[in-house]
């Protein structure tokens, strides 16, 4: 036993001379704040979170430019088209199948089939279209009329009579009234 414990190995001395070295290495290192991998990762967090901040706030100013920029918004108004209101009347006994122009920027008219009589509606009708309504009367005949008024002043009427008889009353529009919108 005693050669055991009083003879030195050759391992024990080299183990000991690197853990000495490496004792003395670390210390300076401690003693040098710019050199060491913590100091740098922590310069490197800093700089990444100083440029998240920026980016949020450019994409923060953008939102508030869009939401708030004047005359782009989804409050501006549609551009509308101007109209006039147009009233179209039947009057008469029986039913009748009435077509007219309502607000249509194609032009398509509106068909009523067989429509109780009197009947009657008030329509916007652009401006640059021709208001017009139709009658026809059925295979039981009679009588009907027509009658067109633009902005509530009469414009036009005329009679259907007979089995399937015939009435068309049209006008022109005015230009728009200098208060509509």
């Amino acid at each position: 036993m005693r050669g055991k414990t009083q003879e030195p190995t050759t391992e024990d001395p080299e183990v000991d001379g690197v853990d000495s070295a490496s004792e003395e290495s670390d210390a300076p290192a401690a003693a040098d704040p710019a050199g060491t991998p913590a100091d740098k990762k922590r310069i490197g967090d800093r700089a990444g979170l100083l440029m998240a901040g920026a980016v949020l706030t450019a994409c923060g100013g953008l939102v508030l430019y869009g939401v708030l920029e004047p005359g782009k918004s989804d409050g501006t108004p549609e551009r509308r088209t101007p109209t006039a209101a147009v009233t179209y009347e039947v009057t008469g006994q029986g039913t009748a199948d009435i077509a007219y122009q309502a607000r249509s920027e194609a032009g398509q008219a509106v068909a009523v089939e067989a429509a109780e009589l009197p009947w009657r509606k008030t329509v916007d009708v652009p401006l640059g279209k021709e208001p017009i309504v139709s009658i026809v009367l059925g295979e039981n005949g009679g009588q009907a009329r027509c009658a067109l008024a633009i902005r509530g002043k009469h414009v036009q009427s005329a009679t259907a009579t007979g089995t399937f008889g015939r009435a068309t009353c049209s006008g022109t529009l005015p230009g728009p009234d200098p208060t509509e919108g």
